[in-house]
Parts: C-alpha cells; structure tokens; sequence
C-alpha cells in the first residue's frame, strides 16, 4: 500500500527461465516440468489457455490447486489425499521453500515446477506465457497459431502493458483501495481503458492484427471474471461487461473459442475471491449470480472477419481430467 491507501502489486518474481538453449540451467525437456495453476486465478489462466492453444499437453503436464487457500499458499485439496498427484506436495509453498528455503515474497501462481528436483523454477507470469510460445515451438502442435509473430511484438507489447496497467491490475487497485481517492482514481483509469479498447475493437475482430495473440489471452481473463467478480466484490460497477456491446461481444466471441471458455470454472472463480479476501467479504458468503448462459449466445463478431488461429486451426478438446463443468 501507498501513503495514500493505493494497492502495489509486488512484481518481483523468480526471474529464471525455461529455454530451449536452457542458457538459465533449465533447458525445454518434454516431461520434466509441471506447471501448477489455480482455476481462480486470472493470471495463471493465461498460462492455462497458451498450454491449451499451443497443443503442450503431452509435454507439459498442468497441477491444479484449489480455490481457497491461506497465508501459506495455495494447496492441492482438489487431489485425493490433498497432494499433487506428480509432485507429491500439499502446497505450493514446498516447491518454493525446496528452491529457496528462505523465499521471502507471496507464494504465487502460475508456476514452473521443475519435476525430478521439486524445485520452482520461476512464477514470472508475463514472461511464462512468452516463453511457451517462443522457447517451447519444438513441442507446439500441428496447426498451433503464432501467439506472439515476431512482426507485431512491438505493438502486441505495447497494447498487453496498457491492459496491464489499466485493466489487469487497476480492478485489483479499485478493490483493494484503502482511500476513496486510491479508489476512484482507479476506478477512472480502469473505465477509461475499457472506453479506449471498445473503440479499438469496434471495428477489428482482435487486438492486434487479424488472429489472435498474447494480448487477447491477457484481456480475456480479465473481462471474463468482470461480471462474475470485479463488478460487485472489486466495486467496479459503472457498468458490467455485459453492458458493454462492443466488449461484451468480443469476450464472448473469444469465450465460444476452442481454448478459451474451456479453461473458465466460474463457480471456483467466485469461490476464491469472496472467500480468500475476508477484508473485502468479511461474511465469505459466495453469491449465485449472475446467470452465465449469455456466455454462448451469439456474438457476431465474424462479420468483421479475421481469423482466429491465422493458418492454423482449433486445439481438440482437453484432456478429461483437465476440463471444467459445462455451463
């Protein structure tokens, strides 16, 4: 917090990473990582829905943590016995403490687990998700999309760090505010961007370009936890997405998307926010709304053409222990 109630995300992670040239020590191997991910939340769904785009599931293998967690870390309850079936933990924290003993800084996912030491190799969420579309394009599948094409990097850049700033993390800011005027300036901020990205997309199917990219993944697991959560909980209610034509079609589009909506538990979205944040929800009463139906009505966002995988096509379904209940 700042002097003036303003929340700061601290964004000091594990800087190492998994290469194909492995220059940090961790080279790209098939089967030697776990990424470990929470359903809840919006920055590992990122890594979820690169995983799944890029076809890495037979590489890559994916733990998942449940949706509540305390002070220590996030935990695998949703495992029987409560224990990561490949890494054999309770909590995230072990893999942590196994790299760093005395880790000093929040126990946070996504993350790269190295499998044979237990070791965490880095919980760098930005830089993950570039990493598997770049390092890892040995073990893309065939007709994986080009996430980050080398051509618009400057500009996917550019529009993913105004999203950061602006909408990523300026709903956490509203929520978090602990002053009125931290608050509202966030709140300004975060309708601001939300005009700016309407106007973007009113007349281009996606961000950058005419498929897909990184900053489309990034925007996505924002807006689709708007209604549901940063709405009510977060106080960010000038209008819900669903208010929004323009965005609201456009996150629909991509949720009706091979990838995308098939990564989205909103029961354990809810369950976490209001449940976890006990200064913000003090009754951890979890609502029933709102209805998620509209999610598959039709969004029409063909008719300004593009094409979503570029030359490539579709991922196929997931595997069966990884998908999440149909709406």
């Amino acid at each position: 917090m700042t002097d003036k109630g303003e929340y700061k995300r601290d964004q000091n992670y594990l800087p190492d990473r998994i290469t194909a040239d492995g220059r940090d020590g961790w080279p790209v191997e098939p089967g030697r990582y776990r990424l470990v991910v929470a359903r809840a939340c919006p920055w590992a769904n990122r890594a979820v829905i690169v995983r799944r785009l890029l076809g890495l599931e037979p590489v890559l293998s994916m733990g998942i943590a449940g949706p509540v967690h305390d002070e220590r870390s996030w935990s695998f309850d949703l495992d029987p016995g409560g224990r990561d079936p490949v890494l054999g933990i309770e909590r995230l924290q072990e893999a942590f403490f196994k790299r760093d003993p005395d880790y000093p800084r929040g126990i946070t996912v996504p993350a790269f687990v190295d499998i044979p030491s237990g070791k965490v190799v880095t919980n760098d969420f930005a830089q993950m998700t570039l990493d598997m579309s770049t390092e890892w394009t040995a073990y893309h599948r065939e007709g994986a999309p080009e996430l980050y094409p080398e051509k618009l990097r400057d500009e996917i850049d550019d529009v993913a760090q105004k999203v950061f700033t602006d909408v990523n993390n300026a709903v956490y800011q509203c929520g978090f505010a602990r002053s009125q005027e931290a608050y509202e300036h966030s709140y300004r901020k975060l309708f601001s961007r939300l005009d700016w990205l309407s106007e973007r997309l009113a007349d281009q199917r996606y961000l950058v370009g005419d498929t897909i990219t990184e900053a489309d993944v990034r925007l996505f697991t924002t807006l689709v936890r708007f209604d549901a959560v940063y709405h009510g909980h977060f106080k960010c209610n000038r209008q819900k997405l669903s208010e929004l034509p323009v965005l609201w079609a456009y996150t629909r589009d991509l949720f009706q998307t091979p990838g995308f909506g098939d990564t989205i538990d909103f029961a354990q979205i809810k369950e976490h926010y209001y449940v976890v944040h006990k200064n913000v929800n003090p009754s951890g009463i979890v609502p029933l709304g709102p209805d998620v139906s509209g999610w598959l009505t039709p969004h029409d966002r063909e008719q300004l053409g593009g094409r979503p995988f570029g030359d490539g096509t579709p991922p196929g379904p997931p595997p069966t222990e990884e998908r999440v209940p149909a709406l």
